[in-house]
This record gives C-alpha cells, sequence and structure tokens, in this order.
C-alpha cells in the first residue's frame, strides 16, 4: 500500500509538472508578444513556488509551522526579487505622459481642418495631371502639403496613401529608391542610404530649399540652459555622463537616439563629425520625433534626460511646454538666428530626387524655389533660401 502511494505521489507530482510547463510556456509566449518579455522571471518563479507548495503539501512537509515559516520567507524573497522590472514597470506606466505626437490627418491637402498654410495671392503654377508623388519627413509635411495645396488640383489626398504621403525620412528615401514617389522632402541621406542609393545606381539629386535648427531640448525642469556643440559631442560620446559635470543637478545622463537613418539621427552624426556614438540601450533608441519629445517630457520619469530634433516640429508642430530647448554656443535656436546664421547647427533641408521621368518633377521645384514658393517656405515657418 506505501508503494502504491508512494507511486501514486510520483504520478500526481509529474502530472503537476507537466502542467505547469504547459501553462509557463503559454503564459512566456503571452508575455513575448505583449512586449513584457521582462516579466518572464516572475512568471517562472510564481509557477515553481506554486508546484512545490502543491508537492510539499502532497508528501506532509508542513507539519511544524517552522517548515512553514522558512518555505514562506525563501518564497516570498524569490518572488520580491523578481516581482522588482514588473513593479518598476507598473510605477512607470502610472505616471502621466504628455502628448507629443501630432495628428498628421490635421496637414493633408484640403482637410476640413485647416491646419494647411496658404498663400494669399494666386499661385502661379497649377498642376492638372501627372502629378508627382511627394513623401517625405514627419516634420517637413505641413511644407510640401502646403505646396501640394497651392498647385495640385482639389481633392482628398490621405497621408498615407495618395500623390502627397508621409513616411518618415528614414522609409521615405526607401520609398524613393525603389521608385514609389518622384521626390522627397528630407534632411541630407545619411551615409547608409547614400551607399544605398550608389548600389542600385541612383544618382541623388538634392535641391535645397530652405533651413531649418537641429535642436536639443531637456526637461523643463532642467536648471541647464545651455551646451556648448563640444559638450554635446562629449555626452554622445559618453565621455560627460553627469549633469553635474555640465553645471547642472547630480543625475546621470539619459542621451536618447533616434533609429538609424531617420533625418535626426542623421543630423547627429553629421554634427558628431566621425566621432564614434556611444551605444544607448536599446530603451533609450526611441522611433519618432514625437516619442522622443515625450520621454524627455516626463519629469517624474527622466529630468536626467536629453533628446534632439528639428525646431519646427518641436515648436510649431508639437508645443510641449514640458521640455525646453537648449541654447548652443549660447545661442538661441530661434528663426531669427538660424536667418542671420548665429546659430551654430543650422541645416538646409531638400527636396531630394534619384531619376524620376515625371514631367511636373522640374516646374515644381522651380516653382517651390522661385519667390513666391519661398514665401510659402516662410509663411509655413521655415527659414527660406531667399529673403
Amino acid at each position: 500500500m506505501k508503494v502504491e502511494s508512494k507511486f501514486a505521489t510520483v504520478l500526481v507530482s509529474i502530472f503537476a509538472l507537466i502542467v505547469l510547463v504547459f501553462f509557463e510556456g503559454f503564459g512566456a509566449l503571452f508575455l513575448l508578444l505583449m512586449g513584457k518579455i521582462d516579466y518572464t522571471a516572475l512568471l517562472i518563479t510564481v509557477g515553481l513556488v506554486l508546484y512545490l507548495l502543491f508537492v510539499f503539501n502532497l508528501l506532509h512537509l508542513f507539519q511544524t509551522k517552522k517548515r512553514k515559516v522558512i518555505f514562506g520567507s525563501i518564497a516570498g524573497a524569490a518572488i520580491l526579487v523578481s516581482a522588482i522590472t514588473p513593479i518598476k514597470d507598473a510605477y512607470t506606466h502610472l505616471i502621466p505622459t504628455v502628448d507629443a505626437e501630432v495628428d498628421i490627418s490635421k496637414y493633408e491637402p484640403f482637410s476640413q481642418f485647416g491646419k494647411v498654410t496658404k498663400l494669399e495671392e494666386k499661385v502661379t503654377l497649377q498642376l492638372t495631371d501627372d502629378l508627382p508623388i511627394l513623401d517625405g519627413a514627419t516634420a517637413l509635411y505641413p511644407l510640401y502639403a502646403a505646396i501640394a495645396e497651392a498647385t495640385y488640383p482639389e481633392k482628398v489626398y490621405p497621408s498615407y496613401d495618395s500623390e502627397v504621403m508621409v513616411s518618415t525620412t528614414q522609409y521615405a528615401y526607401e520609398n524613393l529608391f525603389d521608385g514609389t514617389v518622384d521626390m522627397i522632402f528630407a534632411a541630407a541621406p545619411s551615409t547608409a542610404q547614400k551607399e544605398t542609393a550608389a548600389k542600385k545606381g541612383l544618382e541623388l539629386q538634392m535641391i535645397p530649399i530652405g533651413r531649418e535648427a537641429f535642436v536639443f531640448f531637456v526637461n523643463q525642469k532642467n536648471p541647464v540652459n545651455n551646451l556648448t556643440v563640444e559638450q554635446i559631442t562629449d555626452i554622445y560620446m559618453g565621455k560627460v555622463t553627469n549633469w553635474k559635470q555640465l553645471g547642472g543637478n547630480n543625475d546621470e545622463i539619459r542621451a536618447f537616439q533616434r533609429p538609424e537613418d531617420s533625418g535626426s539621427q542623421s543630423a547627429l552624426q553629421s554634427l558628431m563629425k566621425g566621432m564614434p556614438l556611444m551605444q544607448p540601450p536599446s530603451k533609450d533608441i526611441v522611433t519618432g520625433m514625437g516619442g522622443i519629445i515625450n520621454e524627455v517630457s516626463q519629469y517624474r520619469n527622466y529630468k536626467n534626460a536629453i533628446g534632439f530634433t528639428f525646431r519646427f516640429y518641436s515648436t510649431e508642430m508639437v508645443d510641449n511646454d514640458e521640455i525646453k530647448l537648449l541654447e548652443v554656443d549660447g545661442v538661441a535656436p530661434t528663426k531669427e538666428n538660424i536667418r542671420a546664421n548665429t546659430y551654430p547647427i543650422t541645416s538646409e533641408f531638400y527636396i531630394v530626387t534619384a531619376g524620376t521621368e515625371n514631367p511636373n518633377v522640374k516646374p515644381l521645384i522651380e516653382w517651390v524655389l522661385s519667390e513666391q514658393g519661398q514665401a510659402l517656405v516662410e509663411k509655413v515657418g521655415y527659414v527660406p533660401l531667399k529673403e
């Protein structure tokens, strides 16, 4: 009877283990799909504690109070340690965030929202057919949407699938290389993008149409208001790691970056002039301009952060009062300082083509460079090439 009882106990234990492994595997897969892989340790620990509790009870090992206390203490400590990441994650998500994403649909040509900038005089170029397919950076969409509304026939132009799309800099270049679009509005291509164009046998034509400031921003509560170009490069090389070294609080600097080939990441690489960028943790690489602004503007979490973008996006499209733009070398990134060329990180933005045969591309570019087109660049909020 004892042998049979022990055999039954073993079978029940094995069956319980199989059930546990099944549900643990299912739970781990669910966490992976939800992007919560850091919760796996807690899942395994809780499952193991429950299994041991079941088996120990089955074997009648909890007959004394001392054993119960020892097991409870060890199990509690194990669960607490494995729960540190989930607790931190839950705490993070309880903190309100500032919405820095932009509703792009409000800038669509002929949109009912009326966000598109218009010229008051009659436009000298009116296209009726063979409309060039446009794409570009999010920050430049208000500009080329305004150009389209001024020169294209009136109809609906969805930003995701029409002659006037917005795909972000990285994907706009990919669409240009694939021949999906005729021209894009973007910052200068990255080294990798230039290499891709060369491999495809494409000759990129870059026509500057305006100027813009590359800006760095911190949380509004950060006491630092100015950085030099050298200090910025030292931060992104990992040489300066604490705000105290820059006259700020004793906080470790959390320096956000953008994905490779995005317009602002390319601008950062250009600023570094070949100096190596530090490798940031993956959690400090954000995918969109709005995302990087959100991360820095969350004071309780990220009072120590620094991020970067372009002036127009941060001031005209987002207008987030939880962040502040830094002066660089003592000069603020204002339109006046961009115009006077005194802000040290000012660059041109471009219409980029790659051998399109569309007959209206050239007339459209010429119009953008004309007095009327440059007036529209100014009115949208950028600094034109021509005053």
